[in-house]
């Protein structure tokens, strides 16, 4: 399914054939295949609903989901990650925490309410800033109680068809988190536009997009002018699972180099069986081993501050942004 996903990679619908614009992506069905499995067996949910040891259970299920397809598991790293950045503003982790965590997938477009699970995307950098996102410009103009208007872009937002992102905006008070939903209260298409999709070199099951927001209905996230300080909590759980998506990478790199070298021959000889290359398996391997223990070291601090350890809080801060460096 990995290869057919990647083989066959998302398309972009502008426009229906009427012409109206509905911003849609179309992905393989290989896809939604990949995405209901990792789903369904707990990679996004497991740390919230498992009890003892659900992020250690998280980084062990995205390692195996990886050696699949890295694609599909970037949409479920960010409906994971976004759950303590939610925790911000009571009222939106009560309405969509439940949904993120449902262990369930749902690919229709349609709004999240009447879904049976949702996934969460994140839209942080702009053009001029990159990853300064204090140079960004989107801004956001006041409704009402929490409730904003987005105007802007952004560079990069990955899995586009999530049913919301967390984005940051300047507000009235400084830089500021807001979740933008793809459809409105009313029923309506929220005013996001997918101007294009990235053309990049991997991870092409999973879509990359170019957005803007023309008017965007979103909601804030903890308080105005704390953007950074919100959704670092979802940036944090990222992280981790980079650690353990390179550590999956690493093995199954290592698997198709012990496959090839048990199935060529050189000099009479497999080339499982030369010293020279027993010695580079031999390297690989450990180099694994050790980036499959760091993975499992952090996730189990991640367990550990969870349930109230800042020891292990404080390990996991500083270590899981070194580890994914």
């Amino acid at each position: 399914m990995g290869r057919l996903a990647n083989e066959n990679p998302p398309k972009l619908k502008t426009f229906d054939r009427f012409g109206r614009r509905i911003d849609e992506v179309e992905f393989h069905s290989a896809y939604h295949q990949l995405m209901r499995l990792g789903l369904e067996s707990g990679v996004s949910g497991a740390a919230w609903t498992a009890g003892q040891a659900g992020h250690t259970l998280h980084a062990s299920l995205l390692y195996l989901m990886t050696q699949a397809d890295a694609g599909t598991v970037c949409p479920m790293s960010m409906t994971y990650a976004v759950v303590p950045a939610l925790g911000a503003e009571p009222a939106v982790a009560a309405e969509w925490v439940p949904r993120v965590t449902s262990g369930r997938y749902d690919p229709r477009f349609i709004p999240a309410a009447e879904k049976t699970g949702a996934t969460m995307g994140m839209a942080m950098t702009e053009k001029q800033g990159g990853s300064d996102v204090r140079a960004n410009t989107t801004r956001a103009h006041a409704l009402g109680t929490g409730e904003y208007e987005l105007i802007g872009h952004k560079w990069f937002c990955s899995a586009p068809m999530s049913d919301a992102f967390l984005t940051l905006a300047y507000a009235e008070g400084g830089l500021t988190c807001f979740l933008v939903p793809r459809w409105r209260p009313d029923g309506t298409r929220n005013a996001i536009r997918i101007m294009r999709l990235k053309d990049k070199l991997g991870d092409r099951s999973n879509a990359s997009s170019e957005i803007e927001y023309h008017g965007a209905w979103a909601r804030r996230v903890g308080e105005e002018g704390r953007g950074i300080r919100t959704i670092i909590d979802m940036v944090q759980g990222t992280r981790l699972d980079c650690i353990a998506g390179s550590a999956a990478g690493m093995r199954a790199a290592l698997t198709q180099a012990a496959w090839h070298t048990r199935h060529r021959t050189a000099f009479q000889r497999q080339l499982a069986d030369q010293p020279a290359m027993r010695g580079v398996l031999a390297d690989l391997a450990l180099e694994v081993e050790a980036a499959t223990a760091l993975m499992i070291r952090i996730a189990s601090a991640f367990d550990a501050a969870q349930a109230g350890d800042e020891r292990e809080a404080a390990f996991a801060r500083l270590a899981t942004p070194i580890a994914k460096y």
